[in-house]
């Protein structure tokens, strides 16, 4: 289900946005979503010097989400229910979201994508799965309580969950159609 990362990323961009440096917001100077400070890590862990995450290139961004949270486990879910993680795992971190997903498929939130979580993942209706996964989402939101973000968030939320449903595939077509 690798095809589907180009499309989910575009999506997240779309949501994202561009550069921000919300002194409310707890990450700091960011760009397209990833953080001064991630991006800095980011490079240095691969040699390279530092650079304004303002003038990161497109390239950086979109390796940085793939390999830091499309990877390991958004190719192994069905189209539409992989964006969905994917943006949350952008959101709120990838253990945050595997805990919301095991939520919402009713198991123990052990933060760990093992074969249970695999197999319910799955087996379970991408369709209903969506719907259930951002009511967690919406939950979990809700349940910061930081209404000066609140509002955004659940917006987010409506708006990842109508574009993951676009994508799930239709009968007789592929998710490409």
């Amino acid at each position: 289900m690798k095809e589907n990362f180009a499309r989910s990323l575009r999506a997240l961009l779309r949501s994202e946005g561009g550069n921000d440096d919300d002194p409310h917001d707890h990450g700091g100077r960011t760009s397209r979503g990833v953080t001064q400070r991630e991006y800095d890590a980011w490079r240095r862990e691969r040699g390279m010097p530092l650079l304004d995450v303002w003038k990161a290139p497109d390239s950086d961004i979109a390796t940085v989400y793939h390999d830091e949270y499309w990877n390991p486990h958004c190719d192994l879910l069905p189209i539409g229910v992989d964006y969905l993680f994917f943006d949350m795992a952008v959101n709120a971190g990838p253990a945050r979201a595997t805990k919301l997903m095991q939520r919402a498929l009713g198991l123990r939130e052990d933060g760990r994508v093992g074969p249970l979580t695999r197999e319910a993942m799955k087996s379970a209706d991408p369709r209903k799965l969506i719907d259930r996964y951002s009511d967690v989402k919406a939950s979990f939101y809700i349940g910061l309580h930081q209404p000066r973000f609140t509002k955004g968030w659940l917006n987010r939320v409506r708006d990842v969950r109508a574009t993951a449903l676009t994508m799930l595939p239709q009968e007789g077509k592929s998710a490409d159609a």
